[in-house]
């Protein structure tokens, strides 16, 4: 099914843009519909999306300060929500407002999951996990559209998937890194997607088949709704993890100094780089590079650095 679909985008007469919308030839002038599902998500969630990116779990993952603990609470939390994400897939697989996106071989991501949590807890480790509060109201969320309004999974679908694929690599890398785990990715199968050999080109296939969805444009304001939905459970779910992280004893870091921690000469801070980057200011980050790379952490600080910038530049890419 999958390769067929790849055939039908590079022989149609649309593809996908970068920006997350379709271009059209119209005369030989591209032109971008503001009605496109893509585009009502990419706008519709740009503010909660950096919402929750501005969360302090997800801050300091992006530090390459992400205690293992936590990193462990927070696969937990994704398996049993792709658990019921992909139940619901599979349920609404022929639906016409959903079938379009069914990409299991090259998407979904429990089994995934489910070897990360073998590696991190044992054998025995589906008797270990529990599902919390947070993850529970999403899981619910999930199986109550999967069954009542199954043109809203294309919500869920879009804000898991595409944020997986968008700065994946990046962020397995810091985890990688933080955490001491092997080369050989154990404990990171979720970020690995080895059926998905060009992520941009796959994005973009599949934004194009969410905008040829035949839907009513009521039925996309409820997606953009849905989405951001979404987006807020992922919140509380960072939230949960957080107050979690309270009750832990401080970790050693082996990384580059954080935000807070850098005294005088601004540009050391990864953050403040990508503030510039995402403003247009490709000399600075010439001039950061060259410096971090010149630090014995610097391999690290420039892996959290590019982390932040995917971060900042993810819901353009999606």
């Amino acid at each position: 099914m999958s390769a067929m679909r790849t055939e039908d985008a590079a022989n149609g007469t649309s593809t996908a843009n970068g920006g997350g919308g379709v271009k059209c030839e119209e005369g030989g002038v591209t032109v971008l519909r503001p009605t496109d599902l893509s585009e009502m998500l990419a706008a519709g969630t740009k503010e909660v999306h950096q919402k929750a990116e501005n969360t302090e779990f997800v801050k300091d993952f992006l530090r390459g300060r992400i205690r293992k603990e936590l990193f462990k609470l927070g696969h937990v939390a994704l398996y049993f929500t792709y658990s019921a994400l992909e139940e619901e897939i599979e349920r609404n697989k022929d639906h016409p407002q959903f079938a379009p996106l069914f990409f299991p071989h090259e998407l979904h991501r429990r089994d995934a999951l489910a070897r990360d949590l073998q590696f991190f807890y044992g054998s025995d480790w589906q008797t270990q996990i529990s599902i919390s509060p947070a993850t529970q109201r999403y899981v619910e969320r999930i199986h109550q559209i999967g069954q009542d309004e199954p043109a809203l999974l294309v919500a869920h679908a879009y804000t898991r998937y595409m944020g997986d694929l968008s700065g994946g690599q990046v962020l397995r890398k810091v985890a990688q890194r933080a955490l001491k785990l092997p080369a050989s990715g154990d404990g990171l199968n979720f970020y690995m997607f080895d059926n998905v050999s060009n992520a941009k080109a796959f994005k973009q296939l599949y934004r194009s088949r969410m905008n040829e969805l035949e839907l009513q444009q009521d039925t996309k304001h409820k997606i953009v709704e849905e989405a951001v939905l979404a987006f807020q459970f992922n919140i509380e779910i960072f939230g949960e993890i957080g107050e979690v992280g309270k009750t832990l004893e401080d970790d050693v870091f082996d990384a580059a100094p954080v935000h807070g921690e850098i005294h005088g000469d601004i540009s050391q801070c990864p953050y403040h780089a990508a503030k510039m980057a995402a403003s247009g200011g490709s000399s600075y980050i010439c001039q950061i590079a060259k410096t971090v790379l010149k630090n014995p952490s610097g391999q690290v600080l420039l892996a959290a650095w590019i982390a932040a910038l995917a971060g900042l530049a993810a819901w353009y890419l999606m």
